[in-house]
């Protein structure tokens, strides 16, 4: 992956290409920043200009043997780590009751190929985790060990690339902290977190750190204009919306949102209508959907009352809406006031954490939605 493949971006490129240049990358790096802002494509680009046998001034090559294989994810001195999914105590030959990396690997690779830009939630629907959450094992944590222990194959670095080393376990964290405390001869750590508060704080200590901001706004517009060739002023109006995240961007562009907004527009009918035995269809409806897709919904409703309320107030400069989410939240708009909607949001927040915390969705959504009836009403405010 070459850096001019990454949406925008230009002053963490140029930093991480003049420390390659001046001969100053440090052991273990840890790029950090919001979902969608291109930290694992960085990570990756970074790598491959590491290991470039012919870098230019402000790329790699991309046509030597090691950027062709770095490109395809499958050069024998690039190493990938990432959270897999928990397998069932019963399963035959099951190692510490988790699958490891090269189980996935194929997966992996065709994943960061298509779109690097993915997130956490949306690498778990990929290997079916249903509604679990993913863990480096202690297992995985050895294999590193092992494979960093051997000589390089083919370059002159090895580089190994951690994504979300906050899913590792406190054993494999401490098997990785003794490995970058001592680390193999031209091993490069490149780690790539979500959320650093959870890492062990002693591996933060030895990491340089890599803030990666939210791609800005023009640099989305371009790409999606360029890469989708969308008009102009629909990749603005993305870019807008998408507030720095590119997965999002992509996401807005495909449309994949609709459902989530179907839904979201007959739960607040439902509920102006008072209608309960529609809200108790909606509740088996959508308590059929799965733990990660029943969260980003109800994200997505924080959104659009968040939205509603932006219209409400009659200040639409700073709404991030746009075709039927626009039409809908402004003529709904006089029913999301500053009386209820704290409340409203209080009620989603709750069932999102109850959903995250394994509880009954069918039972979650039905207190949630029984409350919320009472707040909205079916009335304009005076």
């Amino acid at each position: 992956m070459l850096f001019s493949d990454i949406v925008g971006q230009e002053k963490v490129k140029e930093r991480l290409i003049q420390l390659v240049r001046e001969n100053r990358v440090p052991h273990a790096n840890l790029f950090v920043g919001p979902p969608g802002a291109g930290k694992l494509p960085l990570a990756v680009a970074f790598a491959q200009y590491i290991m470039c046998e012919n870098r230019g001034e402000s790329d790699s090559c991309g046509v030597c043997p090691s950027c062709r294989k770095v490109a395809k994810l499958v050069h024998p001195d690039l190493h990938f780590v990432f959270p897999t999914k928990t397998k069932e105590k019963s399963d035959e030959g099951a190692d510490e009751n988790s699958e490891k990396p090269d189980d996935t690997i194929s997966t992996w690779r065709s994943a960061i190929i298509a779109n690097p830009y993915f997130g956490e939630n949306d690498w778990y629907e990929m290997i079916g985790m249903e509604n679990k959450q993913g863990i480096i094992s202690t297992a995985t944590a050895s294999e590193i060990i092992r494979k960093l222990g051997l000589k390089s194959f083919e370059n002159e670095f090895k580089v190994i690339i951690i994504w979300l080393p906050e899913r590792m376990n406190n054993q494999a964290a401490n098997k990785l902290l003794k490995l970058i405390e001592e680390p193999p001869e031209k091993t490069i750590f490149l780690l790539v977190s979500e959320n650093p508060t959870h890492i062990l704080k002693t591996i933060l200590s030895r990491t340089q750190q890599v803030m990666v901001p939210p791609i800005n706004r023009e640099s989305v517009a371009l790409a999606l204009h360029d890469k989708y060739n969308l008009s102009p002023e629909l990749a603005h109006d993305i870019s807008r919306i998408a507030n720095g995240n590119f997965y999002e961007a992509i996401r807005l562009k495909d449309q994949e949102s609709n459902y989530f907004f179907t839904s979201y527009r007959k739960l607040m009918r439902l509920c102006y209508s008072k209608n309960v035995l529609g809200l108790l269809d909606w509740v088996d409806e959508t308590a059929s959907l799965g733990r990660e897709d029943l969260k980003h919904l109800l994200v997505y409703s924080l959104r659009l009352t968040r939205e509603t309320l932006v219209l409400n107030m009659g200040v639409e400069e700073v709404s991030y809406l746009m075709g039927e989410e626009e039409a809908f939240c402004h003529d709904f708009s006089p029913f999301i006031t500053t009386n209820n909607v704290f409340s409203i949001t209080d009620e989603l927040v709750t069932a999102f954490e109850c959903i995250t915390q394994n509880g009954n969705p069918t039972v979650v959504l039905t207190h949630m939605t029984m409350r919320m009836v009472k707040l909205i009403p079916n009335k304009k405010a005076a």
